[in-house]
């Protein structure tokens, strides 16, 4: 299968207020007020851990026929640990992203804990996002 070009776009509206759109859809970010933002919507690290958790949902799903995993529900809680300080400048050594992520899944299957833990390490191996994270891409900025 050829590469497919996935396109997003992201506008600054009011304060730290973003409107975020791929095709039809569109979600407003913004920051916690604590941060100078009015608090409408997710942060953007927020997010990132929502893609991530939705991208690992939708593999668990998509695959578990073919995995013999009779799957009833799939619940993923993530959690990021970031330092403010970084990306606000108070700290020149602290890192601007996140220095750990944890997936806690919770998987209801009519299936042994060895099959399901043995799912999980392939969900966890084929979810683009995680792959995108740990495997960071190209990237290339273009002025317009």
């Amino acid at each position: 299968m050829a590469d497919t070009l996935f396109n997003a776009k992201a506008t600054l509206k009011e304060g730290l207020q973003v409107e975020c759109t791929a095709r039809d859809f569109s979600i407003i970010l913004d920051e916690p007020v604590s941060l100078g933002g009015t608090d409408t919507g997710m942060n953007p690290v927020e997010a990132l851990l929502s893609a991530l958790g939705g991208c690992k949902c939708i593999v668990a799903r998509a695959f578990a026929k073919k995995h013999k995993i009779n799957l009833k529900n799939v619940e993923i809680e993530l959690e990021g640990t970031l330092d403010p300080d970084g990306f606000l400048g108070r700290n020149p050594d602290a890192k601007i992203g996140f220095s750990r992520i944890v997936t806690k899944f919770k998987i209801e299957a009519d299936n042994t804990k060895e099959e399901i833990e043995k799912y999980v390490e392939f969900i966890e191996s084929n979810c683009p996002v995680q792959d995108t994270l740990t495997n960071a891409a190209e990237f290339e900025t273009v002025i317009l």
